[in-house]
């Protein structure tokens, strides 16, 4: 049989309607669903109706090991989907290495787009949106935390990291030392019934924030320090 394209397909990040009707199609031909969590992919399963699908795990700890068996599925001809938990796989989240193995097996790697928390977090700050910088999770250890912070505050583009609730206190904290003034959002729980955004500048929201404990994933924003209005650079 032909080789078959592994397909990356984004999910939703809360709201289980930003399902694309693509990403569906291509769930319900798959032979072989590969997802983060084989718990969390199969109440989305249950939810669009798709059943008897082989399930397998594919997370951080096992990648790299599984990889190869399912390129080499994809080459035999077998439809290949992987979806994380929520969002695009690969985005601080895994797929990067099954999306290598299958570049150097020469198998083709389909991309079916979906909900990103990083973009919908951008587009719902009111910040600069020409350029940014995506920074992922932002380190655990606090000095290195500081530095990274340090380094956004002192970009020109928008900043955008993913912060754990129980952090989030600390984290502003040490932005509203850095720069009170620096205007910063923090969008909480996206596309959920408790969607919030949260805009003001570090010191205000260090008040918010600071002596209590968030609830829900959170996305944080910095803006940068360059001229810029709406979504263009001024002149």
């Amino acid at each position: 049989m032909p080789t078959k394209p592994i397909q990356l397909i984004g999910t939703p990040i809360g709201n289980l309607g930003d399902i694309s009707f693509r990403a569906v199609e291509c769930l319900r031909d798959a032979d072989v669903i590969a997802c983060e969590d084989t718990r969390h992919s199969s109440r989305l399963l249950s939810h669009l109706e798709i059943s008897g699908k082989e399930l397998i795990a594919l997370h951080d700890h096992n990648e790299k090991e599984r990889a190869g068996s399912l390129v080499a599925r994809a080459a035999n001809g077998e439809r290949i989907v992987f979806l994380s938990d929520a969002g695009m796989p690969t985005i601080s989240d895994p797929g990067f290495r099954l999306v290598n193995a299958s570049v150097e097996a020469d198998v083709p790697v389909e991309v079916i787009p979906g909900p990103s928390a990083a973009i919908t977090a951008l587009a719902g700050s009111g910040m600069p949106t020409d350029a940014f910088y995506f920074g992922g999770f932002l380190p655990v250890k606090s000095g290195k935390r500081k530095r990274e912070i340090e380094t956004a505050l002192a970009r020109v583009e928008t900043s955008i990291f993913f912060e754990s609730p129980h952090r989030l206190g600390k984290t502003l904290g040490v932005v509203a030392e850095l720069d009170p003034d620096r205007e910063v959002c923090v969008a909480r729980e996206l596309t959920k019934k408790f969607e919030t955004f949260h805009r003001g500048t570090a010191g205000d929201l260090f008040e918010e924030f600071g002596g209590k404990k968030a609830k829900g994933e959170i996305t944080l924003l910095l803006r940068g320090t360059g001229r810029i209005k709406g979504g263009c650079r001024a002149c």
